[in-house]
């Protein structure tokens, strides 16, 4: 049974159309990942399911509520838990403040958070702007699962950070599929990391869908296509 469904969905900035027609269909506890270059729609597919941009055209549903009759902070309540590119911590809070800040009641706690990356309880009362790169990534992430989502979004999670964390931000990943029922949409360019994690994978060029399927079937030339610089 579809989690989150998006059927023919439109979208503009103004009178600049930059979705048309895009679908998108997310299970229960299932890993898909939004590909395409830069530009070509994946943020502002997450924008248009967060309430963040108003959907002019197509049917955004998500366990069966109407997204588009929603603001964003009710769509956050049913259980979609963000996070956006750039990261976006509270620089002056400390990393507990972060934490606590977005809470809800649920199986994601303190305790569990920091089992996923040990680095934040070690960091606990150091305010966020003082961490580096990564750990404020791992932080933001941190405080997405605070909200005990259904749904958590990823947007380039590990865009400009070190490999070798990277690797950790891949391996928590790997972990949240394996040992949760969460569903995750994860928007990243790297398809060896990917089509270790993703179900299956949707490809939008200039704001249209123009490829799903399991990573492992894409093909050389489609990936060149549509993933190459």
């Amino acid at each position: 049974m579809s989690l989150l469904q998006l059927q023919g969905v439109e979208a503009s900035y103004g009178p600049a159309q930059a979705l048309f027609g895009v679908d998108l269909e997310i299970g229960e506890g299932e890993v898909v990942a939004l590909m395409g270059r830069n530009g070509m729609g994946k943020s502002t597919t997450i924008k248009t399911i967060c309430g963040m941009l108003a959907a002019s055209a197509g049917s955004l549903q998500f366990d069966g509520h109407d997204l588009r009759a929603l603001p964003s902070h009710k769509i956050a309540r049913l259980g979609i838990g963000l996070v956006p590119e750039g990261r976006r911590c509270f620089a002056p809070l400390t990393v507990e403040e972060n934490l606590t800040a977005a809470a809800r009641p649920g199986p994601w706690d303190m305790q569990r958070v920091a089992e996923l990356f040990p680095r934040l309880e070690e960091r606990r009362h150091q305010t966020a702007g003082s961490l580096s790169g990564g750990e404020q990534q791992m932080l933001t992430i941190g405080r997405a699962l605070m909200t005990n989502p259904r749904l958590l979004i990823l947007d380039e999670a590990t865009e400009g950070l070190a490999p070798v964390v990277r690797q950790e931000i891949w391996a928590a990943i790997a972990r949240l599929k394996a040992d949760t029922g969460l569903a995750i949409l994860v928007v990243d360019k790297s398809l060896r990391e990917l089509s270790a994690v993703a179900d299956h994978a949707v490809i939008l060029n200039r704001g249209c869908n123009v490829w799903t399927g399991k990573i492992s079937a894409l093909e050389a030339k489609q990936a060149d296509r549509y993933l190459g610089v």
